[in-house]
């Protein structure tokens, strides 16, 4: 594998696609080729990348069939099958609409083990609470916390104090001293010859 070489047009687009890809898996492929190509060896390559020696192998074997850039870019390795199948989405959607409390829940509000739970009793599928909300949010459902809005009281402009028209003269009226934050008592022409002063 150390006889790798690439012709001139493949090392110009490898170049090229270095300054242009975002992909880090991608660039890291390009730049082991380009570095082998250069004459480093493998083992090197690979310890400067992090990456086994036979990552770097698999590369170069996976270029040199086609010879595309395209090549390098992550293949798709399929998955685990999904938990919930369309019917059993479509029962996940169905008592949204109503309340818990109509299904026979003592519950107010829809929560995630309470959508877990009437799931597993309509359809016996038994899924986690991330797939319950990974779920919710692909449809477009949030959660929000209830807020409580009280009415307005019919009484409050009866609770209402009146405004002082001076609050100068209301401060007059408080008392003063007795308490660690309030002023010692003064007497009114002290303070104005300290204000003088």
């Amino acid at each position: 594998m150390s006889q790798f070489r690439l012709k001139a047009p493949q090392r110009r687009r490898l170049r090229r696609l270095l300054h242009e890809i975002s992909d880090l898996n991608t660039y890291r492929r390009c730049l082991a080729l380009l570095e082998v190509d250069g004459g480093r060896p493998v083992a090197d390559v690979a310890r400067s990348l992090g990456v086994a020696r036979q990552s770097v192998h698999n590369w170069i074997a996976r270029f040199g069939e086609a010879g595309r850039a395209d090549d390098l870019a992550d293949r798709y390795r399929g998955g685990r099958p999904a938990t919930l199948g369309e019917d059993d989405v479509e029962s996940l959607v169905a008592p949204l609409g109503d309340s818990p409390q109509h299904l026979g829940s003592p519950a107010a509000n829809w929560t995630v083990p309470l959508l877990r739970e009437f799931l597993r009793r309509a359809t016996g599928a038994a899924v986690s609470e991330p797939t319950v909300r990974r779920q919710l949010r692909r449809l477009g459902y949030v959660w929000k916390r209830p807020r409580y809005v009280l009415a307005p009281d019919p009484e409050r402009a009866k609770k209402t104090a009146d405004q002082a028209a001076d609050p100068g003269a209301a401060a007059a009226q408080r008392r003063a001293g007795g308490g660690r934050d309030r002023p010692a008592a003064v007497p009114a022409a002290a303070g104005v010859v300290v204000a003088a002063g």
